[in-house]
């Protein structure tokens, strides 16, 4: 029963390096009529992580959960092979 669960559990991100880069995070603004997430990190962490593409651009959005507080902010937009890139650097800790 244990490895079933383990089967949906998701990634975690690596801890943070001392020379990572920062995102530029933005308020969630809605822009598109649809958003297709197409990764995301366990939500059993105060902060998860999707990786989304709507409009044909691709972004990072960030859901911190602290303090019986919500705050859901996105990366800026780009092509699919730069949020590609940022996406492996968050999930390696190169990025924050």
């Amino acid at each position: 029963m244990v490895e079933e669960a383990d089967e949906f559990h998701g990634q975690h991100t690596e801890p943070t390096a001392s020379k990572a880069v920062m995102i530029d995070w933005l308020p969630a603004v809605p822009r598109a009529e649809r958003t297709h997430v197409r990764d995301y990190t366990c939500d059993c962490r105060p902060v998860v992580y999707e990786l989304c593409q709507a409009g044909g651009l691709r972004f990072i959005r960030r859901t911190s959960r602290l303090n019986k507080r919500i705050v859901v902010e996105e990366s800026p937009r780009d092509v699919t092979a730069v949020i590609d890139t940022l996406w492996g650097e968050l999930l390696r800790g190169e990025a924050h």
